[in-house]
C-alpha cells in the first residue's frame, strides 16, 4: 500500500466536502509530476488530504477508492477517485511539517506547487501521530 497527500483549495473543494460526499472524483491535476503520482496511486492507498491557500494544513484521511483514468474533459489529463476517511483530531501545518527533518527533502517542501505527493511510511507515521497531539505554543 502507498501512501499519498492530496493537496486541494478549501475554497474549491474543501475535505468536509469529501465528508459530506462520501466519495468524489479528483480532477483538476494537470501538472505532469502530480499526474504521473496520480496514475500510479492503487485502490486501497492512503491519503491524507491537506487544505492549501491559507489555512496550508493537512486536515483529514482519505482512501484511494479507483484507479485513475482520462478525464473525459481532457484525455492528456487523469481523475481519480477518493473515498473519505476521517478528519484529523488536529491539523497539522506546514510550518510542523517543514521543522521535521522527515520532510526536508520531500516534494511537499521543495516543491511547493506540486498537487500530489507520495509520502513514505515514516512520514504517514509522524503525521498522523502529530495530528494527535497538542499544538506548541
Amino acid at each position: 500500500m502507498a501512501r499519498w497527500l492530496f493537496k486541494t483549495e478549501p475554497s474549491e473543494y474543501s475535505f468536509a466536502d469529501l465528508e459530506k460526499a462520501g466519495r468524489a472524483v479528483w480532477d483538476g491535476v494537470a501538472n505532469p509530476m502530480a499526474l504521473k503520482h496520480m496514475r500510479s496511486a492503487a485502490p486501497g492507498d492512503a491519503v491524507v488530504v491537506y487544505h492549501t491557500g491559507s489555512e496550508r494544513q493537512a486536515v483529514g484521511l482519505a482512501e484511494i477508492a479507483s484507479a485513475a483514468r482520462p478525464d473525459a474533459k481532457d484525455a492528456k489529463l487523469s481523475v481519480i477517485e477518493l473515498s473519505a476517511g476521517k478528519r484529523l483530531a488536529r491539523p497539522v501545518g506546514l510550518d510542523e511539517i517543514k521543522a521535521s527533518r522527515l520532510f526536508a527533502d520531500s516534494p511537499l517542501v521543495k516543491m511547493g506547487r506540486l498537487s500530489i505527493v507520495p509520502l513514505d511510511a515514516a512520514q504517514w507515521k509522524w503525521l498522523l501521530d502529530m495530528a494527535k497531539r497538542r499544538p506548541a505554543k
